[in-house]
């Protein structure tokens, strides 16, 4: 009976000694986890509040060592000047707009373009793929000079210059080089938006649009009245990514449209001391320059407001966003 009290003693001990040692190794665990979050969480957040505090500081705080990130002196007279110095809201909206226009052109061409290789095999068919996905990896730079010089003097099979005896219509500094490229799913990224397509609409059964055919419907009816509805998560997905990349494009936006008032091409530059003594009350003597501090201050203010749209727009579909990513098979 002692051995036997003992041996469970014994047992008990040791199943107490593990349970402890795996809840240990649990909580370090847990720990390392919470440590590599935190961790990467600063890394990708501090940029955003060193902008968020330099917005709302007040210049005399600039030179207080004992500020780092809170400001002491609380202020909108950076937000004001931005936003006077870029003509925030004209700006804004004709941004929002051009990228708004842009990703529905982007949407439907693409969604065409994914639904014809995904259903139709004809001559030629993989190898054409193979080349919208190798678009994928070919640098922007790469194309720059041909799509300067085709958007600069751009003659569709020579019928300008036979009608009007003109060598071509210079396109540049218009809307029109991207919203041809974007409707002909030439766009910006628009080889991977053709992959989200395809993959999606390969994943459909051949049965939904089989019944169609047999009630009497066309291939574009088909199309859009079956296919098109079902694919609302890639519709998602593709609109979101391409909102958020032609916002934020300067590439194109600059070769096609260095004059236009949009957001990516006109924001504050770093040598801002050419504009801002005047509005900052010093005077206009070509001499007196701005405090190069308090303009980095107004460049960060300006790159902050440059972002904010997109920051607001997550968090209204950050899980819409998810959710479609994930039906949608991008993640894999």
């Amino acid at each position: 009976m002692e051995n036997t009290a003992k041996i469970a003693r014994n047992e008990a001990m040791v199943y107490r000694l593990q349970r402890t040692k795996n809840k240990s190794l649990e909580w370090l665990w847990m720990l390392s986890l919470y440590v590599l979050v935190i961790g990467i969480s600063f890394v990708i957040l501090y940029p955003l509040f060193s902008r968020i505090s330099m917005a709302f500081k007040d210049p005399v705080d600039i030179y207080n060592p004992t500020i780092y990130i809170v400001p002491i002196h609380f202020t909108l007279d950076n937000v004001k000047l931005t936003m006077k110095v870029l003509d925030y809201w004209p700006m804004l909206g004709n941004t929002l707009m051009f990228a708004a226009v842009m990703t529905l052109l982007q949407a439907a061409s693409c969604a065409l373009a994914g639904y014809g290789f995904a259903r139709f095999s004809f001559p030629g068919s993989n190898i054409l793929f193979t080349c919208v996905v190798l678009t994928i990896l070919i640098p922007m730079s790469t194309l720059m000079v041909p799509m300067y010089l085709h958007f600069r003097n751009l003659d569709f099979m020579g019928l300008i210059k036979l009608f009007t005896g003109r060598d071509g219509v210079n396109l540049l500094n218009t809307y029109w080089p991207s919203m041809i490229t974007s409707a002909t799913a030439n766009g910006l990224k628009s080889g991977l938006y053709i992959y989200i397509f395809r993959q999606f609409f390969r994943g459909l059964p051949k049965e939904i649009e089989e019944a169609a055919v047999i009630d009497g419907a066309g291939g574009y009816s088909a199309f859009f009245r079956i296919m098109l509805p079902n694919a609302v998560p890639a519709l998602m997905t593709v609109m979101l990514f391409a909102f958020v990349w032609q916002y934020n494009d300067t590439f194109y936006a600059s070769l096609f449209m260095s004059e236009s008032a949009l957001m990516s091409v006109n924001s504050l530059p770093a040598d801002a001391n050419q504009y801002l003594p005047a509005l900052l009350g010093i005077g206009t003597n070509a001499d007196v320059k701005a405090d190069p501090n308090h303009v980095a201050m107004i460049v960060d203010t300006g790159i902050l407001l440059a972002i904010a749209p997109l920051i607001a727009m997550y968090l209204f579909v950050q899980r819409y966003f998810v959710e479609s990513v994930e039906r949608t098979g991008v993640v894999g």
